[in-house]
């Protein structure tokens, strides 16, 4: 049985440390989309066109899947300052390979598991609850709504089956994620073509190749192993221009198998002695009236600008602070433009305490990664501010408040300030 507690106080919560890799990793897959090229030909497999392979991973029914997911990033980023990187932790995202455990019913129910050496970080979804489980700290979180907002969320979902909510912590990184990012794009300002078949998994597949036609751009090619009898994607990777090598990020099935997994893997169970924390979610306000009658492009929440378009469209946000988010200080998501429409209200405040890092009398507590630290060891100072530069994606914190983000070189972004 395990012990339940309202409020656990500790130093720094598995969620919390999950936003240092959340603000990367988020910024390259909304940036780029993610791309694979594989040695092996497939076996006689039929002719498809780009257009006919778009059309079945479009059409393709979501289905029930369960294997081993291997994430690999190349980002060409500096050493992290951390002394130990062996364990189940999502900082593991930012470089290096790290394996995932994967399980879904095809619906709303599914499991992913962060494997490390002798840890795991597991994410467990049913609907509109979420568990998450950290082995290191040993501590169970339960998100989950109010009756109200539940009600709310049910009705939501009928009209959009993706999800009202999808809790915090949940976007591990999976092959049908990366390739969501991808084909919602396939057709924007690029070249769509198939290459040779190849086998992932032990699976035949076709291979869409997604490469951008502006070359003021980092990234090469994209590159989507879809499965030939499912049409589900099996492996992502994104090849930047800079490094024809190997590809700067990767993810994709090792061993796969589209069969429904058993209740008790799906179903979430807190190990014996963890401790659990009840949070409860607000669900954002939805002006469904609206939503059923907009069109077009949304407007940008205010301090946001766009300039560009395509791949190498830069973003600038106003006012963010960059160093608490990479330091994972969940309070500093408040800094975000257009987050006061998922944050703002009272209970979502209460939420975002149940993670900002506390002493065992409340006030606040160092954490136990120097955010600051690890800021200034990703970033170099340059005469506008402080620039991240990675092989897909370069990031500009300029002294007066600015954030420039785009999957373009450091010196367009400079240029822009």
């Amino acid at each position: 049985m395990s012990e339940t507690t309202p409020r656990p106080r500790r130093t720094l919560s598995p969620r919390a440390r999950w936003a240092v890799p959340g603000v990367v990793v988020a910024a390259v897959a909304a940036a780029v989309g993610v791309p694979a090229l594989a040695s092996a030909d497939g076996a006689g497999l039929p002719d498809v066109t780009a257009e006919q392979l778009l059309t079945r991973v479009a059409s393709a029914e979501p289905i029930p899947v369960q294997g081993t997911v291997v994430y690999t990033a190349r980002l060409g980023l500096p050493e992290l300052p951390i002394s130990e990187m062996t364990g189940a932790d999502p900082l593991n995202l930012l470089g290096g390979s790290s394996t995932l455990r994967v399980w879904s019913d095809g619906a709303d129910r599914s499991r992913v598991s962060l494997l490390g050496a002798t840890s795991e970080y597991s994410v467990v979804r049913d609907g509109a609850q979420a568990w998450t489980y950290s082995s290191t700290d040993d501590a169970v979180t339960h998100l989950a709504l109010d009756p109200a907002d539940q009600a709310r969320y049910d009705a939501l979902a009928e009209q959009a089956r993706s999800g009202a909510l999808v809790p915090e912590g949940a976007d591990l990184p999976t092959p049908e994620q990366a390739a969501a990012q991808v084909l919602a794009r396939a057709e924007q300002d690029s070249d769509v073509t198939v290459d040779r078949p190849t086998t992932v998994a032990g699976r035949d597949a076709y291979q869409l190749v997604v490469s951008p036609t502006d070359d003021a751009t980092l990234v090469s090619r994209v590159v989507v192993a879809v499965d030939a009898a499912t049409s589900a994607p099996l492996r992502v990777q994104v090849w930047a221009v800079q490094d024809g090598d190997a590809p700067s990020l990767e993810v994709g099935f090792t061993d796969v198998a589209f069969t429904a997994p058993d209740d008790s893997v799906l179903a979430f169970s807190a190990p014996a002695g963890a401790t659990t924390e009840e949070v409860v979610v607000p669900l954002p306000d939805v002006d469904e009236a609206a939503l059923a009658e907009r069109s077009g492009v949304p407007a940008l929440p205010e301090g946001v600008t766009v300039a560009g378009s395509g791949w190498s469209t830069v973003v600038s946000l106003a006012d963010v602070d960059v160093a608490g988010l990479v330091g994972g200080d969940p309070a500093s998501l408040g800094t975000v433009p257009g987050s006061e429409r998922v944050l703002g209200s009272e209970a979502a405040q209460d939420l975002i305490g149940e993670f900002v890092p506390s002493d065992e009398d409340g006030r606040p507590a160092r954490p136990e990664l120097d955010g600051t630290a690890l800021y200034e060891q990703l970033t170099t100072e340059v005469p506008e501010g402080r620039l991240l530069s990675s092989t897909l994606l370069s990031v500009l914190v300029t002294d007066d408040g600015r954030v420039l983000v785009g999957a373009v070189p450091a010196d367009t972004l400079r240029a822009a300030a």
